[in-house]
């Protein structure tokens, strides 16, 4: 916007001129400061040395400073950049006379307004460029008129991308609006700096609960209850018992964790022999002595250890070898540390389990007689017990050496003419008829006759009839 005032009078008079954008496009001020509004502005003072007027620019922090010394037909415009141009106090004379808007005063797509009473010239919304002249169609009014992946920044379609996201970070203009996030792989704040991910940071800080561990598996934190702990990773673990009614009724609360009290209840060398009210129940095994609730030990570990009276050492307890080894009544004796039972002399028996008296019977016991012959109690000579041995029927032989078996038992296993005797097949005559008797074998039987001449019993004697002739049957 240009504004135009004249006032008549000399130049050494030099009245406050507003110029703001006819200076600013003049001193190549940026596009930026195309419009202006005349807030105020001051007659010159006049000092000594030099007279100068300051005008406010609304819309920037610094203004524009006019000076013009005395003496000098020169005005000197200073920006807020510090740059200062020269311009002849003649150009500005006409500018007071001007106090109203008229179809000439502004430029084409420019509007005048009378602000102080003085016109303004600005180009209109959605314009830029020189009011005084030429303002031209600006590329956007707002984000609509630009494309998605575009933003309209002073009336120009921008990537809103440009500088916005930190390093490392990828930019996406969604909707004319730029979005950041960190690439795939990354971390952190993307408006300031993406950095490489660990996967360990996924355990910092911890997503699991109390008393838990927490692992990267798999690119995925996994939570586990520290040992001695259960329950819910995620939620929290807690230790397994805090006391022994909280276990089953063998088990008690050791270290805060359901175990057999056996395990470490006991003493050194002792034995568990039960669990009640979860308490273990101790005691020290066979052969050891002590507190079983703290160490057993044993009574010895070699027979050199042992007394006299107990010599042997069983299982690290002393002994006596013959303890409970012999049957009732039997004597035991020890040969070194063998121990040897036996019964006493006027006892039999089995030593190892039961002695007696002697009975008739035990003559037989175990049989003293040979194979396939039989033991019967008798007596000898000298009317003393003892064991009376014979073959078994349908046997013969030496009973006390051995029986065998005979060639028959019963006649009927021999020829006619013979006879079973003594389990042999035999002639009956023998030893059968009487004397000068003859004898017939027939049917297993001995048939005894006189011969003829002869009178008489056949199985006793025969006697010649008198007046016969005498003569021998052979």
């Amino acid at each position: 916007m240009c504004i135009k005032i004249f006032k008549m009078g000399t130049l050494t008079i030099f009245s406050s001129i507003l110029i703001l954008q006819c200076l600013s496009t003049a001193l190549g001020e940026p596009s930026n400061y195309r419009q202006y509004r005349i807030l105020n502005y001051n007659y010159p003072e006049i000092y000594p040395y030099e007279r100068y007027s300051e005008y406010v620019n609304p819309y920037v922090n610094h203004p524009y400073r006019y000076t013009r010394p005395i003496n000098d037909n020169n005005v000197y415009i200073t920006d807020k950049y510090g740059r200062t141009s020269v311009q002849s106090a003649l150009n500005y004379r006409a500018m007071s006379y001007v106090s109203t808007c008229s179809s000439g005063t502004c430029g084409q797509n420019a509007q005048c307004q009378v602000v102080g009473g003085r016109p303004v010239c600005s180009c209109l919304r959605g314009y830029s460029g020189d009011p005084i002249s030429l303002c031209k169609r600006s590329e956007c009014l707002d984000n609509s008129e630009c494309r998605g992946h575009q933003t309209c920044r002073n009336g120009v379609c921008i990537n809103p991308c440009d500088g916005i996201c930190g390093t490392n970070a990828n930019c996406d203009a969604r909707n004319h609006v730029p979005v950041c996030s960190c690439p795939a792989g990354y971390t952190g704040d993307p408006f300031s700096r993406c950095r490489r991910f660990d996967p360990e940071e996924l355990c910092h800080p911890s997503p699991c609960g109390q008393n838990t561990n927490c692992e990267v598996v798999n690119g995925t934190p996994t939570c586990k209850c520290i040992p001695g702990y259960h329950g819910s990773p995620l939620a929290g673990c807690r230790h397994e018992c805090e006391g022994d009614s909280e276990c089953g009724p063998t088990m008690a609360c050791i270290q805060f964790k359901c175990q057999n009290p056996c395990t470490s209840q006991c003493g050194q060398n002792a034995e568990c022999e039960t669990i009640r009210n979860h308490q273990a129940v101790c005691k020290c095994p066979r052969g050891y002595f002590g507190n079983p609730y703290s160490s057993c030990q044993p009574e010895c570990t070699s027979d050199g250890d042992c007394p006299r009276s107990k010599p042997a050492c069983f299982y690290n307890s002393c002994k006596n070898p013959c303890d409970g080894v012999c049957g009732i009544g039997a004597n035991c004796e020890l040969r070194g540390l063998t121990p040897i039972c036996s019964c006493p002399r006027d006892m039999t028996g089995d030593p190892f389990t039961m002695c007696r008296p002697f009975t008739s019977q035990d003559l037989c016991e175990p049989n003293p007689c040979g194979a396939n012959a039989k033991c019967q109690p008798g007596f000898d000579r000298t009317n003393k017990e003892r064991p009376v041995c014979t073959c078994l029927t349908g046997y013969t032989g030496d009973p006390l050496r051995g029986c065998v078996r005979g060639e028959c038992t019963d006649d009927s296993h021999c020829p006619d003419s013979q006879a079973c005797i003594d389990y042999k097949c035999q002639n009956p005559c023998i030893g059968q008829c009487g004397v000068n008797a003859n004898c017939n074998p027939r049917r297993h039987l001995a048939v005894c006759t006189c011969p003829p001449g002869f009178n008489g019993d056949a199985l006793i004697q025969c006697y010649q009839n008198r007046g016969t002739a005498y003569y021998k049957h052979k």
